[in-house]
């Protein structure tokens, strides 16, 4: 498969660069951003952390706002942002920022028009992967994070392929997306009326039926705007605390949705994840 480099920039001793790449599961081209700390220069191969961005994000905003860099430098993990939907001029879109481009809400899409392009779920699963270990420094140990939208996916994937993942976590994920408006939205255009299809995608009913468990943490600022409404993080705790799930679920005062409350706590996920990909 052919990537073409868009950018890199020196990062803490490592580097960060963008690439785009003809997507197959995806049936358009894609760019995803990737963080190659200073050990992947000296012949080492290093474990890989996927971030999946929130509604309306690309690959760009968790690599300029989170400051992660640093850690990840330190810890020698690599860190891979794709974008958060398919793009291009024939990929469906909706007036609204909550679906079509910018909200792939990382599921397979289903219903037309958005089955012939919307596959995120394919594409981070098992393309994206494969594109970063058969071209990068990096092992096969793999971690996931991701926030709002994004939390949603790293979850929901993790849950649906424990197999893959060493550790998973979260910022204020969509914690049961078939009860709220936002995966209400998305579920219907995406995956149908019928919303037995959604129980694949979400992760509160996903966690309550989990056999096998991977490590998990999620930190939810209790002065976010979307938490009542959007997110419902009680109701994954609930999940979690149903099954003996290993999730960690910290409640923090005073921060809201923003990269502020990312920026935050980023060196705590880093280093929980380091502690699985290292180990």
């Amino acid at each position: 498969m052919t990537i073409e480099n868009l950018s890199s920039n020196k990062s803490f001793g490592g580097w960060h660069k963008q690439y785009s790449h003809v997507s197959k599961s995806l049936n358009c081209t894609m760019r995803f951003a990737i963080y190659l700390p200073p050990q992947a220069s000296n012949g080492q191969e290093v474990p890989v952390l996927y971030w999946l961005s929130g509604l309306t994000c690309t690959d760009e905003n968790f690599m300029q706002k989170a400051g992660a860099h640093r850690i990840a430098a330190e810890l020698g993990i690599a860190i891979v942002a794709p974008d958060t939907s398919p793009r291009g001029d024939d990929v469906a879109d909706d007036e609204g920022y909550d679906l079509g481009k910018g909200a792939g809400f990382y599921v397979n899409a289903t219903q037309a028009p958005w089955n012939r392009h919307y596959h995120m779920y394919d594409y981070i699963v098992n393309e994206l992967p494969a594109l970063i270990e058969s071209t990068f420094p990096v092992s096969n140990k793999r971690a996931i994070s991701g926030h709002s939208m994004g939390g949603h996916g790293a979850l929901m994937i993790t849950l649906r392929n424990p197999e893959r993942y060493l550790s998973v976590s979260a910022f204020s994920p969509i914690s049961n997306p078939s009860n709220c408006p936002w995966g209400k939205k998305a579920f219907t255009a995406y995956l149908g009326e019928d919303s037995a299809a959604w129980r694949h995608y979400d992760t509160s009913i996903l966690m309550r039926d989990a056999k096998d468990k991977i490590p998990g943490l999620v930190d939810q600022g209790l002065a976010d705007d979307f938490l009542t409404e959007q997110l419902k993080p009680e109701l994954l705790e609930a999940a979690a605390k149903a099954n003996d799930y290993p999730l960690e679920v910290r409640l923090h005062e005073g921060y809201d949705h923003s990269y502020y409350f990312i920026a935050s706590f980023i060196e705590d996920h880093l280093r929980f994840h380091g502690g699985y990909l290292n180990g």
